[in-house]
């Protein structure tokens, strides 16, 4: 988790990296590598508190109408993945405004200075 973390947080600007917060699973056990490596500050919820975390609920939600809870993602093509990840972007969420997230972030591309 944290060479793709890295990976994907290196193709974002600076402005929008200031932070991650996740919960306490395993896939974060190299959580201060990943810091050192992408100055991008971890933090975790407290356990039993989705409430911590609600636009990530909200997006694990919107992931199991494409893949069940249980769903073996070995099985899963990465064009399979990439699909559905271009058709969640696409999606307005009521948390930015009915806003894309991928409308979102392309204008916060191209006005860097917003922080």
């Amino acid at each position: 988790m944290r060479k793709a973390f890295e990976k994907e947080f290196r193709k974002l600007p600076d402005n929008l990296k200031l932070s991650l917060t996740y919960d306490n699973g395993t896939e974060m056990a190299q959580h201060k590598t990943f810091t050192k490596n992408s100055k991008v500050k971890v933090y975790f919820a407290h356990p039993y508190s989705p409430w911590e975390r609600p636009t990530n609920e909200n997006t694990n939600g919107l992931i199991r109408d494409y893949f069940p809870k249980g769903t073996d993602f070995n099985l899963i093509s990465k064009k399979q993945l990439k699909e559905v990840q271009n058709q969640l972007n696409e999606k307005p969420r009521k948390t930015l405004e009915y806003e894309s997230p991928l409308n979102t972030i392309s204008r916060l591309y191209m006005n860097q200075n917003f922080i």
